[in-house]
């Protein structure tokens, strides 16, 4: 009986209005979000946007993705690029560090500082390449 109270048309309008809010909502997310990450605008610059924002919700996310659009375009792909390059270096560092190689490279040190002996790095590799 509760679908007959409920229609179908009804239902859709609900599902587009629950979909517009999340799209509202997303969009100040990135637009604060690209606010607060921007180096380019001072404390006052940045205050004055948000005042907008939230006064004139619509009309100041609306200027804000039309002045801004290819600002927030360069700041994403270079914060993506960053992201990539930390990325990159953790995998190098990590991968540097382990398997046999790190191992080998490790017991050398340890054998040219004179903590081991020729016979303990030669053990010390061959347990290495073995693994």
């Amino acid at each position: 009986m509760i679908g007959a109270d409920y229609p179908f048309l009804d239902v859709l309008w609900t599902l587009f209005v629950i979909f517009a809010w999340v799209i509202w909502f997303w969009l100040l997310i990135v637009v604060f979000s690209d606010l607060f990450r921007r180096k380019d605008i001072s404390g006052w610059g940045k205050a004055a946007w948000i005042i907008f924002v939230i006064i004139l919700p619509y009309l100041g996310v609306l200027v804000y993705l039309i002045a801004q659009h290819q600002g927030m375009a360069d700041r994403q792909a270079e914060q993506a690029q960053q992201a990539q390059s930390q990325f990159d270096d953790y995998v190098k560092g990590v991968a540097a560090s382990s398997g046999p190689a790190g191992e080998i490279e490790k017991a050398k040190q340890l054998l040219d500082s004179g903590a081991i002996s020729q016979a303990e790095f030669d053990s010390l590799k061959a347990k290495a390449l073995s693994a």
